[in-house]
């Protein structure tokens, strides 16, 4: 994922001659390539050039180590030393010294047999070839300017057996769109949104029923899938997947804002399926708080919540969600003789809104208190801060703030989301 969001091209020349000793393309830039960089730096994928072959890359080497030295690519921002996660892309200190060796050597090509067997991708997917692409059936108009209210599509599933979903992938057709987006399991006989139109795009202001409209802010229905730019797929390990029962309809809610141009998105979810019934279910879980004031200026505000686990579970990864204000992002286990054991930590990035996944599922008890905090820049200092003199508050909009701390856990397979609420008492 490196040199995203380049403001120019820099055309490379071809340099000093290769000394002995300096790294190679195929030798040693191609491997990290691949490694940490192909899954968003190759054709129709979110970054704007490919870094697949050396006739891509070569002219971006100024600007690749420019971004490696400000460790701004590939984009990872949780604190070094505070948990491992399976899908950190940050580089090594020797992957650091090579690339900059690289390019300081005049980016050398080197000889095409020291190249890696090319990453296999399946065409289109950071997953694997979905077993099953489900779409919006018709897209959805997005205005030029101004704030666009949440808007939802129901797709059923037409499945007429329960299925496990080991991995998914969210794909907008126009990402640039996109702030997030949220794809809930809305099994049969829900009442929820009971009385929406099906296979067509709606919001709450649409909605004619009372119910419905106050049902559109909120459900307790399974999330499938949470979406924000930046973030990866699912993809679940062995033994372990969320549920869809048969006959269930999935909903999308996505959050649209402008940029000056007016389009429209059809957004899709690929599925790949698990071969078996799984020993675990995933669940997507979150930490939230509503009630905060942001004072205009403060550039350090602190936003707490905190909450217990009613049933045993594993945890296995995190997704931290807030807005243009956000500055910070932890997770912590609180014990109860008040000591912290500190879980994640991030500097939050908007724009890569990362997820957090753990190199070793963590089995937490019944009655362990999880605490997220969120810090926030509401001052001049912060660039994207769309209004220093504002006081904020929670809202929808991307010029209002949200404190989610979403987390991903595993529990019996037989163990729906009911059942894990059904609260046991707290170890002793």
């Amino acid at each position: 994922m490196l040199a995203a969001f380049l403001l120019s091209v820099v055309l490379w020349s071809q340099g000093s001659p290769q000394a002995k000793s300096a790294p190679t393309f195929y030798k040693n830039i191609l491997p990290i390539l691949q490694e940490r960089c192909q899954s968003c730096h190759r054709p129709g994928q979110i970054a704007p050039m490919p870094l697949v072959t050396y006739q891509q890359t070569r002219p971006f080497a100024p600007a690749i180590q420019h971004d490696v030295q400000m460790k701004m690519m590939p984009p990872w921002f949780a604190e070094p030393g505070i948990g491992h996660f399976s899908n950190d892309v940050s580089l090594t200190a020797q992957q650091v010294t090579d690339i900059l060796a690289w390019v300081k050597a005049g980016a050398p090509v080197g000889d095409p047999h020291d190249a890696p067997p090319p990453r296999h991708w399946a065409k289109g997917w950071n997953i694997a070839e979905p077993d099953l692409v489900l779409k919006m059936p018709k897209p959805v108009t997005i205005p030029a300017s101004g704030d666009v209210e949440y808007t939802y599509e129901i797709v059923p599933t037409h499945f007429t057996e329960d299925r496990w979903v080991r991995m998914s992938e969210f794909r907008p057709s126009s990402p640039e769109h996109v702030h997030h987006a949220v794809v809930y399991v809305r099994p049969p006989g829900s009442s929820w949104l009971k009385h929406a139109p099906v296979g067509e795009p709606f919001t709450a202001s649409t909605l004619r029923d009372p119910e419905d409209r106050r049902d559109a802010m909120g459900t307790t229905s399974d999330l499938l899938l949470v979406y924000a730019p930046g973030s990866s797929p699912d993809e679940w390990p062995e033994g372990m997947a969320k549920f869809v029962p048969a006959g269930s309809d999935i909903v999308f809610q996505m959050h649209y804002t402008t940029n000056g141009k007016a389009t429209s998105d059809q957004t899709g979810i690929g599925l790949v399926f698990a071969k078996e019934t799984p020993q675990q279910r995933v669940m997507t879980l979150q930490l939230n708080q509503h009630g905060f004031l942001i004072p205009p200026g403060a550039d350090d505000f602190r936003v707490q919540v905190e909450g217990t686990l009613p049933n045993d579970c594993t945890l296995l990864s995190f997704f931290p969600h807030m807005h243009l204000r956000g500055k910070r992002f932890e997770y912590d286990i609180v014990r109860n003789d008040g000591s912290v054991e500190p879980l994640l930590r991030v500097r939050y990035h908007f724009h890569w809104q990362l997820s957090y996944k753990l190199a070793e599922p963590r089995l937490l008890k019944a009655g362990t208190r999880l605490r997220a905090i969120a810090w926030y820049d509401n001052s001049r200092n912060n660039p994207h801060n769309p209004d220093p003199e504002a006081t904020v508050t929670w809202g929808d909009q991307t010029w209002q703030e949200m404190m989610v701390g979403f987390f991903d856990v595993a529990v019996p397979a037989e163990m729906d989301k009911e059942k894990f609420f059904q609260r046991k008492n707290a170890p002793k």
